[in-house]
């Protein structure tokens, strides 16, 4: 008489079934599902998109839209900084202190717009046209 592996024959061929059937089930309640609230998910989602705000809500907004220049002027130094292209030296030191401790590298701000934040106080201290 030869030696019988356990799990091999007939009750593996059984337990394959059970599960196939198992997975058959799940697929059909899944799809029941789906068929029942898909229609509702999808309103749903429809009225979230609806309600994101477009571009057009973004017209009247108060920061800048645009890059900066090849060459600083008057008027982006005082854009960058937050003050008027005219304004005192007091002023400007103070916003450029106020700005740099939000931007700078070393507290997780980037190198480039402390360069241009620098860039725009020497700018502006200078007195250049």
């Amino acid at each position: 008489m030869a030696n019988r592996v356990p799990g091999s024959g007939s009750q593996t061929k059984t337990g394959a079934l059970i599960l196939g059937g198992l997975a058959l089930a799940a697929a059909g309640f899944a799809g029941r599902y789906a068929l029942r609230y898909g229609r509702v998910a999808q309103e749903a989602i429809r009225k979230q998109m609806d309600a994101l705000p477009n571009s057009a809500a973004f017209a009247n907004s108060k920061y800048y839209k645009g890059g900066f220049d090849a060459k600083i002027s008057r008027r982006e130094a005082g854009l960058v900084l937050g003050v008027s292209p005219a304004a005192s030296k007091a002023k400007i030191k103070e916003a450029h202190r106020r700005i740099m401790s939000l931007n700078h590298p070393d507290r997780g701000g980037s190198p480039y717009i402390a360069s241009k934040i620098n860039e725009a106080k020497d700018y502006l201290e200078s007195g250049k046209p």
